[in-house]
């Protein structure tokens, strides 16, 4: 990997984050209502909503506002101060941001124990009534909302057999067992639709490796079947499998809004749609960014990994 690639790579994701943090910026403050106006209540007369307003800041103009805003998150690592509570975004963000890692990452593990066997089986019979029932799965579990799917598990699990908690979240002082029954369901409802769209780019990587020369030379030589698809199928489709898995992470990370919703969960998703209900501009331009940033993040992560891969990869 070149010095040069990386940093051609770190450029475009500091061009990537100024041009959403710009967008951002831009683009919320011209959603209708005001977050004084929200403040005060609908009696609120104009002048009370305007003084209101010049004390948040929010009368100077948007140039002005939006340097304040990113020489405070660059220099200081400082988000502002939510426009509601006045409390510090910094510390928001701190105290549901792991909430909503944690739950990203359970997610994409239950999807992995479900796309990458599925996938696999899948590949090595296609056409059978195997590949048949996991390419109905997949279809279904791609076509479900998450939030019928959330909905279904809260029902059965929780209303009908009283296994699990229909939503809440349990902190893991309070021990490894309560927490883990708390982010089972929501993590399932995410991950279940994440390992349907996975399983299907799993089967895909393995049947065009499958089709190989080499793979019909190993086989020609006699090895046994789970030497071939370990040590020549699985590392050589281990590129588009990884590309896939970072993609989805990605996705996670920002599309656990619904869930976290669903489940009463205390992460970013549920925070940044409070502040929108609230007009919490600041709150919800720090979540927006954060969200962007992530995405960004792992992309970036996920092409330097090519190298450790496959060191044959090289960066131009």
């Amino acid at each position: 990997m070149s010095f040069r690639y990386l940093l051609q790579r770190l450029g475009t994701l500091l061009l990537v984050l100024f041009g959403v943090s710009l967008l951002t910026f831009a683009i919320i403050p011209l959603v209708p209502g005001s977050p004084a106006r929200v403040t005060l209540g609908v009696m609120a007369t104009d002048a009370s909503v305007a003084a209101l307003e010049h004390k948040m800041g929010l009368d100077r103009p948007l140039p002005v506002q939006y340097l304040s805003w990113v020489s405070g998150i660059v220099l200081r690592g400082d988000f502002g101060d939510s426009l509601i509570n006045g409390k510090p975004i910094t510390e928001q963000v701190r105290q549901r941001l792991p909430a909503t890692l944690v739950l990203a990452f359970a997610a994409l593990l239950i999807g992995l124990l479900i796309a990458i066997p599925s996938g696999i089986l899948s590949a090595l019979r296609p056409g059978s009534a195997r590949d048949l029932g996991v390419s109905i799965m997949s279809q279904i579990g791609v076509s479900i909302p998450d939030f019928w799917l959330g909905i279904l598990l809260i029902l059965l699990f929780a209303q009908v057999l009283h296994w699990l908690p229909s939503s809440g979240y349990a902190p893991l002082s309070e021990g490894l067992v309560p927490y883990l029954r708390h982010i089972l369901l929501p993590a399932a409802t995410a991950g279940v639709i994440s390992g349907s769209i996975m399983a299907r780019f799993v089967r895909s990587a393995m049947m065009e490796v499958l089709g190989n020369d080499y793979v019909r030379t190993a086989r020609a030589k006699g090895l046994n079947e789970r030497v071939v698809v370990r040590k020549h199928v699985l590392r050589n489709a281990a590129i588009t499998i990884v590309t896939i898995i970072g993609l989805q992470m990605a996705t996670l990370l920002s599309s656990v809004v619904v869930v976290e919703i669903i489940f009463a969960w205390p992460g970013l998703g549920s925070m940044a749609l409070t502040a929108t209900l609230q007009r919490d501009y600041p709150v919800l331009q720090a979540s927006v960014l954060l969200f962007a940033t992530s995405f960004a993040v792992i992309n970036l992560l996920t092409d330097l990994s090519y190298v450790l891969l496959d060191p044959s990869v090289e960066y131009a």
